[in-house]
């Protein structure tokens, strides 16, 4: 599959080749890209819920009412879950809600969504993201001739640092070197901007997990 390369000033540089294993699949597992996004927000998940057990409530231990007598049930403490004030029964207790998905299926689900963009049109192959001043307005007014409004932008094996700066006051734009492109940021947002020098890292990082395998 051909790419057609544009300058950040909007014009022709080019086409590259990409790869159709990684780019032109057809048939996109949605179940695959679901399964991969609720892996990715389970591990960012903070996990530092709780509640205080009957041990940890501060509050008198004295046998308040009488054993006999009172009319009602017979009670030890006020801590217990039925009173007001008391502990929780079967509350949440810090713990990491991480899980493990193969990494097979992480793999897949990254080409599923490469695919889906490029299925939908919906990326833009740069030349490179350098800019020699980090002006936001010059670069906002870049991207609005290149059609980019909500877009994740996937630079080379670092992010020109101008570039960066001038990007992060521009909403619904997120820029990323290409060791960390992932597969929720691609489908949270509607453009794919890779740059020519990302190209060759997604490939590479697919050839390098051909080799592991």
């Amino acid at each position: 599959m051909e790419l057609a390369v544009k300058t950040l000033a909007g014009k022709a540089a080019g086409n590259i080749t990409v790869d159709d294993a990684i780019f032109g699949i057809e048939e996109i597992r949605g179940d695959i890209l679901q399964r991969t996004v609720r892996w990715q927000l389970a591990k960012r998940q903070a996990g530092t819920h709780k509640t205080q057990t009957r041990g940890e409530v501060s509050v008198t231990t004295k046998k308040y009412i009488r054993q006999k007598g009172s009319g009602g049930a017979r009670h030890g403490s006020k801590n217990a879950p039925i009173f007001v004030g008391g502990s929780v029964a079967h509350g949440p207790k810090v713990r990491s809600h991480a899980h493990d998905l193969p990494k097979k299926v992480r793999k897949m689900a990254l080409a599923h969504a490469l695919s889906s963009k490029a299925k939908d049109d919906a990326i833009i192959v740069l030349d490179e993201a350098v800019l020699s001043a980090p002006k936001t307005k010059e670069l906002a007014g870049q991207f609005a001739g290149l059609g980019i409004e909500n877009a994740l932008i996937i630079s080379g094996s670092t992010v020109d640092a101008n570039f960066a700066k001038a990007a992060r006051n521009i909403p619904n734009v997120d820029v990323l070197p290409v060791a960390g492109l992932n597969v929720y940021d691609i489908l949270r947002r509607k453009k794919l901007v890779i740059t020519k020098e990302a190209a060759e890292g997604i490939k590479a990082r697919f050839d390098g997990a051909k080799e592991a395998k």
